[in-house]
């Protein structure tokens, strides 16, 4: 059996192989000129106005990992329903668990006013 997993390995190691050379040749080769016009914005042709960079509020990282949570929740969710008649009633207590975990989640960072936007 480890045997068939021989020739994935062997993808991965060569991959991971070519990746590395590539970033490496491309740094140690490669032309170090630094200009003002390599370092500004894109701004579609348009002179910049204001610093490319800026300083993200927190909020947006909030929302972020909210979705990332319920995102993962679609992830687990699909399984689930594909195989919902092969489970019986065991996994469907399961998800009924895991859904009030994540109603919990959802409803303590509703009170905190995490969804709030002002």
């Amino acid at each position: 059996m480890p045997a068939d997993y021989l020739p994935i390995l062997v993808l991965i190691v060569v991959a991971t192989f070519v990746a590395v050379a590539a970033v490496a040749l491309g740094h140690l080769f490669g032309p170090r000129r630094p200009t003002p016009t390599k370092g500004s914005p894109y701004e579609s042709g348009m002179n910049p106005y204001g610093p490319g960079q800026r300083r993200v509020p927190v909020r947006f990282y909030l929302v972020a990992v909210l979705f990332i949570l319920f995102d993962i929740e679609t992830v687990f969710l699909l399984p689930w329903a594909v195989v919902l008649r092969e489970l019986g009633v065991g996994g469907l207590v399961q998800m009924a668990v895991f859904f009030f975990v994540l109603l919990i989640g959802f409803l303590y960072a509703w009170k905190k006013g995490a969804l709030e936007w002002e």
